[in-house]
């Protein structure tokens, strides 16, 4: 866990936050892929950037790899959910799609039971929320896309709190996934696509348009339309930015370059994530660390996407209005 801060500045573990752009397959602990890999005998790479959006994809499947069993998946989760804990998260969304897991866990079915069962054990743990973000692959298609959105709003209420639709925004555009948003959408999950990624502002766009989306993972390319920052700043639509996955996969590079604080300035409500900590070497800590101390964000605009991660997840209210509460003594301070 990274610990940065500055001589008598507020501490940045100390800030009461939400994770809500986390993947899975991406998020494990590099110690843990080190261990297994032992047993295995495979090399670990260490990433320190990605040639293609493809490179870093392939490197994601290597990742998954690791998770060859539930065991695997069961200590993956508790990981996450620890590292969440120390980092000063009191609400986690933890993404997956379920295909990851064909051959190991069984059907699709079976593996969301096993990590809604595996996040909601470590979270009563530790003390903090959890909830899970079934995703669909836009490589894989619009059909399993509606197969991981039935079964996403067959468990609202019972531990999902959201559909997400990974992958290459530029290659799968929104339009080929309504049906699947539009059944989520009907059971009253969040909708949170990605987009504003590979593709620039118009798939941010056409995600709030024709996926309805309520938050967008990502995003940060909307800023490339003034009017549609406006739009996004009056509707009160939560970006999900994750400043070290920008700048290794070449979408703002280097981390100086990311217009965050553009963002944040138009009124535009973000939340500060890691995307994959395991595949980007970062941690949620090292992430708020760069907005500060790169970017030179405020802490009011720490607070600021603190409160937005808060407001925008799927949190309860009563844990939402004592984290909110909670930012503001840390602000006080």
């Amino acid at each position: 866990m990274t610990t940065f801060g500055r001589a008598g500045a507020r501490s940045l573990l100390e800030l009461p936050k939400a994770h809500l752009h986390l993947h899975l397959d991406g998020s494990l602990r590099r110690s843990t892929v080190e261990e297994i890999a032992r047993e295995e005998g495979w090399e670990v790479p260490r990433p320190t950037g990605y040639g293609s959006f493809g490179h870093f994809m392939e490197t994601i499947a290597a990742a998954a790899a690791c998770l060859r069993n539930e065991a695997d998946v069961r200590r993956a989760v508790r990981e996450i959910v620890e590292d969440a804990k120390a980092a000063g998260v009191v609400w986690l969304e933890l993404s997956v799609w379920p295909g990851l897991f064909r051959g190991r866990l069984g059907d699709y079915e079976a593996a969301v039971t096993t990590v809604l069962a595996a996040g909601r054990a470590a979270a009563d743990e530790v003390g903090i929320g959890f909830g899970l973000i079934a995703a669909a692959n836009r490589g894989i298609g619009v059909d399993d896309a509606i197969t991981v959105a039935a079964i996403a709003a067959e468990r609202a209420g019972d531990g999902v709190v959201g559909f997400g639709l990974d992958g290459d925004e530029a290659a799968a555009p929104a339009s080929w996934f309504k049906r699947p948003f539009d059944i989520v959408r009907e059971a009253g999950l969040l909708s949170v696509p990605h987009a504003g990624e590979i593709a620039g502002a118009e798939s941010v766009r056409d995600a709030l348009e024709v996926l309805g989306a309520d938050r967008v993972m990502h995003g940060v390319r909307a800023v490339e339309d003034p009017v549609l920052v406006e739009e996004l700043a009056a509707r009160g639509t939560t970006l999900d930015v994750c400043l070290t996955s920008n700048a290794l996969l070449g979408v703002y590079h280097p981390v100086e370059t990311n217009p965050l604080p553009t963002l944040l300035d138009a009124g535009v409500r973000c939340s500060i994530n890691t995307d994959d900590s395991l595949l980007f070497a970062t941690d949620l800590a090292r992430e708020y660390e760069l907005a500060r101390s790169v970017l030179g964000l405020s802490d009011e605009h720490l607070a600021a996407a603190a409160a937005a991660s808060v407001t925008g997840s799927a949190a309860p209210v009563q844990l939402k209005t004592a984290a909110l509460s909670s930012i503001a003594a840390w602000l006080g301070d």
